[in-house]
């Protein structure tokens, strides 16, 4: 019966032990990025036409006009005389800023959206048709074309009074898949013998961390930290034809990332947020409430009915209303107002409560929690805590 007991508890421990355990990690690819994968953003000029007389005034807006002359000359042959574009009315024309962020590895003819946005005077983009505008890169290359209907999400009215209604804002519009990708950014991962990978938070500890993870999936020293933001990894041979599929792997590796004791706190809001890693030493704390309440009221002293009649000829006084009864008397038996304050001191008798070293979070909390004090009360206890030097963590007020 002892050996059968013996080899039960035995079979339990390895039970226990192949029970996988589950670690709270986050993928790499939401961590950290390779160097050369992002976005790049594109910028253009261009008009927006067919508004229902929402769109520049010719008087304040010089620039729409010459774009309008300009445009129609070198697309259509119309040309304009210098001497005649302040006659041109174009109530239906804006001019706007063409925004777009082209994803990485997009390839010519590929849809991506764009943002219109006013920089006249226009009133509302709604209804309006952009006309074909060149989107340019950093390097001024055009690496794509906009046009199309915008949707503005929004509406503005007003009267010949001058009152207006307003929802939203008119003058910024979206084309979904309103631009065509006509110029790829060139990126070779094949031709790659070590790839970069960037933190977005920078700190040693998540680095090597990362670095001791690739290392463990590829069997073999591939990584190597170079500072607390990079980390280099040299391709595999066996992967050397195939990145794209060696980067997939790679970024769904499970890593927890470290991080940096810190407190916020929001003056404005009382929002209070307190990171993993906060720690408080022992310390004592007692926080009361000081408040003075003040009362003012107003006294009416009268003489009394019987006071003997003023003689003939004596001045009489008018007291003003809102301070008496408003009656004409003798000097002698005037109606005056008195006023009485009274002021209540009340101060919250708090006991001293002693905080305890936080071993977690949950430690911390509760023992903040204990002191019974409101979000703005505990924003004065942490900035004291931190003044003693109790609060082993980085206080910040934003």
């Amino acid at each position: 019966m002892k050996k059968m007991l013996v080899s039960l508890a035995g079979m339990l421990t390895i039970m226990i032990l192949l029970v996988p355990v589950s670690v709270d990690g986050a993928r790499l690819k939401d961590i950290a990025s390779f160097k050369g994968v992002r976005t790049n953003q594109l910028v253009g000029y261009g008009l927006v036409v067919g508004l229902n007389g929402t769109g520049d005034t010719s008087t304040n807006v010089e620039f729409t006009i010459r774009s309008m002359a300009n445009m129609l000359e070198r697309m259509l042959g119309v040309h304009i005389d210098r001497d005649r574009m302040s006659q041109i009315k174009l109530k239906n024309v804006a001019a706007v800023m063409v925004t777009a962020s082209i994803p990485p590895f997009s390839r010519t003819g590929n849809k991506i959206d764009v943002l219109i946005s006013s920089i006249g005077d226009a009133k509302s983009l709604l209804g309006g048709t952009l006309l074909m505008t060149p989107l340019k890169g950093i390097d001024q290359q055009v690496y794509a074309l906009a046009a199309g209907p915008v949707v503005t999400g929004g509406f503005a009215a007003s009267g010949a009074s001058g009152s207006t209604v307003q929802k939203n804002i008119p003058t910024v519009g979206l084309i979904t898949k309103g631009a065509t990708v006509e110029k790829e950014i060139p990126m070779n991962l094949d031709s790659k013998k070590e790839m970069a990978l960037y933190l977005f938070n920078p700190d040693f500890t998540t680095a090597e961390r990362v670095k001791e993870t690739i290392n463990r999936s590829l069997n073999g020293p591939y990584a190597k930290c170079e500072d607390p933001g990079t980390i280099k990894i040299r391709v595999p041979e066996y992967y050397q034809g195939n990145v794209a599929e060696w980067v997939a792997s790679v970024e769904r590796l499970e890593v927890t990332p470290d991080s940096v004791a810190k407190v916020i706190l929001n003056e404005r809001t009382g929002t209070i947020v307190l990171g993993e890693n906060v720690r408080i030493s022992t310390v004592a704390v007692a926080h009361g409430n000081l408040s003075i309440q003040i009362k003012e009221s107003l006294n009416v002293s009268q003489p009394l009915p019987f006071a003997p009649a003023p003689p003939r000829g004596s001045p009489t006084v008018a007291i003003p209303p809102g301070e008496g009864t408003g009656v004409i008397v003798a000097p002698g038996g005037s109606t005056v107002v008195t006023p009485e304050s009274s002021i209540t001191v009340k101060e919250d008798g708090t006991a001293l409560v002693m905080l305890p070293s936080g071993a977690n979070l949950g430690e911390v909390v509760k023992a903040l929690n204990a002191i019974g004090a409101t979000q703005r009360d505990l924003i004065s206890i942490l900035q004291a805590i931190k003044a003693v030097g109790a609060l082993q963590a980085d206080l910040e007020i934003i």
